[in-house]
């Protein structure tokens, strides 16, 4: 991948998000790790998920100093500069204020594997970040989200958000796509009574190989990516 590659895959997931509905006016975002080790790809501070484009983007360092494009990086840099930090293996993170992950955190009830959505966490709980519910504005609170995160697709914060991470723009998008669709589906599961019939553990094992592969991740990116280029969401 070279750092153009990267500036166009930050723009494409940042539309990708807007087009799953994940968009909050001028918050949130989504971020690419630069081939060449210099930090991340992000949009510039002020623009919405959908009007991001190339000459909007910032390439901000691990230091979190502005090193190509306009003004002060985002507050909450931290969160995608910690977690790709801390694995290298990823190279793209997501974070949003996706509302039916915001409300179910609120309920803090296990994620449970009801729907084919749900079944990403293979019968486990979502994680969960604890450490705050303001901005994640220190390096020291966005290490504390990256070991929250862990391993896992993605991560709910509560009174806050969602993060998602992957090692493609596709599988961090789609992990943030999956994650509010299994907060919105058991949501209204738990409105009309207890939920009493979910997947188990080996059944949800099984659910995640066969259904969030990286061919049906990519399947699902491709068709938020077709949906801002159709002009069924057209971006700015």
């Amino acid at each position: 991948m070279t750092p153009a590659q990267a500036r166009r895959i930050a723009v494409e997931a940042s539309h990708a998000l807007a087009a799953a509905g994940q968009g909050d006016m001028v918050w949130g975002h989504a971020a690419v790790r630069d081939p060449e080790g210099r930090g991340i790809w992000i949009k510039a501070p002020g623009w919405g998920l959908e009007e991001v484009r190339d000459d909007r983007l910032q390439l901000v360092s691990y230091d979190a100093e502005v090193l190509h494009g306009d003004g002060t990086p985002h507050k909450e840099c931290h969160i995608h500069l910690e977690i790709l930090q801390a694995a290298p293996e990823l190279n793209c993170s997501v974070h949003t204020h996706a509302v039916p992950a915001i409300a179910f955190a609120a309920l803090d009830a296990p994620l449970l594997p009801i729907s084919h959505e749900g079944a990403l966490f293979a019968g486990e709980d979502v994680p969960r970040f604890r450490g705050t519910g303001g901005l994640v504005s220190s390096p020291e609170l966005g290490k504390s989200l990256a070991t929250a995160l862990g391993a896992a697709p993605a991560a709910l914060m509560p009174k806050h958000g969602l993060v998602a991470a992957g090692h493609t723009a596709a599988a961090a998008v789609m992990h943030a796509v999956l994650l509010e669709r299994a907060c919105a589906v058991q949501l209204q599961a738990q409105a009309a009574g207890p939920v009493v019939i979910h997947s188990d553990v080996a059944e949800a094992q099984a659910k995640r190989t066969e259904c969030w592969p990286d061919s049906q991740l990519e399947a699902g990116y491709r068709y938020l990516v077709r949906k801002t280029a159709t002009g069924a969401f057209a971006a700015v």
